[in-house]
């Protein structure tokens, strides 16, 4: 780890520069829990051709030397896939006017320095600048209280995510499949969302 840390932004199909790097970061923190994600490049190269399919789609990266290892993105609600979209369309939302934002990932050695409020920065900074968006929202895994590969010291996000005034939204919930840790079959997780209004 070196303390000149350098950073990426892309845009749109540009995001397709730094596909390998943000395929390899994914695979490689989405593997702890709560996500216990056993990622493949394939199924990061369909994940990610939603990215490259939308004009306004964002990518913030961090990279220390040639190594990513930081990232994280957002796009119009509107261009995201069905299963992202449909609880707010239920709920009579106007996706239109709603930022998602993806992945905010970062590796263990890099945390607690900043980075995770900077990507909020970004993302937010990206939706208000486009003019279009009212709300930003993202997603988080619910895998329940006492799930057996919960570690003893793990600490959710929740706190982090309530001080950036973001507020949880149990009615809207979505599903969503990867495969577990050990597993080649993708299986349903239950998402939860989390709003917060942009003009705070």
């Amino acid at each position: 780890m070196t303390n000149e840390l350098t950073f990426v932004r892309k845009t749109g199909a540009g995001i397709a520069d730094v596909f390998d790097d943000l395929a390899k970061l994914r695979i490689a923190v989405f593997r702890d829990y709560p996500y216990l994600y056993e990622g493949s490049v394939e199924y990061e190269l369909g994940y990610l051709q939603t990215y490259l399919q939308s004009e306004y789609s964002f990518l913030f990266a961090v990279y220390d030397g040639v190594e990513m290892v930081g990232a994280t993105t957002c796009i119009p609600l509107q261009d995201e896939t069905a299963e992202v979209r449909k609880p707010f369309e239920d709920a009579g939302f106007d996706v239109r006017a709603i930022c998602y934002f993806g992945e905010s990932i970062l590796l263990s050695a890099y945390r607690g320095r900043g980075l995770g409020h900077r990507f909020f920065d970004e993302r937010e900074a990206h939706a208000r600048n486009l003019g279009i968006f009212e709300v930003c929202c993202f997603c988080s895994v619910d895998r329940g209280h006492n799930h057996p590969l919960k570690p003893s010291d793990y600490r959710p996000n929740d706190a982090f995510w309530l001080k950036r005034g973001y507020h949880e939204e149990p009615a809207l919930q979505s599903t969503m499949e990867w495969p577990d840790l050990g597993e080649t079959t993708s299986t349903p997780k239950t998402m939860i969302f989390w709003t917060k209004p942009l003009n705070r």
